[in-house]
């Protein structure tokens, strides 16, 4: 099943949030998370790369700075990510939206990793209204505001709100929250915040 939002005919898998939900958010002890079996075998090209790219993000609330490395999907339907090993690296997904672009561009960071924060150890203390940074390869520095953060289970990811059709630039922040579960090497939980593009 996919979920499709429009602009240039862009698809994006709901599988791959979920992929990325499953394993990609760093862990106490350092160990990889369980492969999400639901995962597509060929994750879509959703976006061709033209050269643009965010380069640093900056959450000033929970004093959160990091430079932006892409990633991409992979052959079993989950989302490269840095190394658990590097907990403070947040990665924008390469096949979404450029940052100020239409459409959700997706920012992912582990809560953990090395048994150390992560870049998103507090995001869940984000709040409507806050701010967030970030920079481009152009030179632009665009501004983001808090709509609303969700804590939710990874079994009812939220794809449609996630990734779903939208006609204004947002940003979404993904991260692992809630318990975690030493048999899946995994958070139960995700935190999602959702941010929308200053005077947009």
């Amino acid at each position: 099943m996919t979920q499709q939002f429009r602009r240039g005919g862009r698809v994006l898998a709901a599988a791959l949030a979920l992929s990325f939900a499953l394993a990609a958010c760093g862990t106490p002890d350092s160990q990889p998370a369980a492969p999400s079996s639901s995962a597509p075998s060929v994750p879509p090209v959703t976006k061709p790369f033209a050269g643009l790219r965010p380069t640093q993000l900056d959450i000033p609330k929970i004093g959160a700075q990091s430079s932006l490395v892409s990633v991409l999907p992979k052959a079993d339907g989950g989302i490269s990510v840095p190394s658990v090993h590097t907990p403070m690296q947040a990665a924008w997904y390469k096949m979404s939206p450029v940052p100020g672009e239409t459409g959700p561009a997706v920012v992912l960071g582990h809560v953990d990793g090395d048994k150390k924060p992560g870049i998103f150890f507090k995001l869940k203390e984000l709040v409507k209204g806050d701010e967030v940074d970030v920079e481009r390869s152009d030179g632009k520095k665009l501004k983001f505001v808090v709509d609303r953060v969700d804590q939710v289970p990874k079994e009812t990811f939220p794809r449609d709100a996630v990734y779903g059709n939208s006609d204004k630039p947002q940003l979404r922040l993904i991260t692992c929250g809630g318990a975690f579960d030493h048999a899946e090497h995994s958070y139960k939980d995700n935190v999602v915040v959702y941010a929308n593009l200053a005077d947009a």
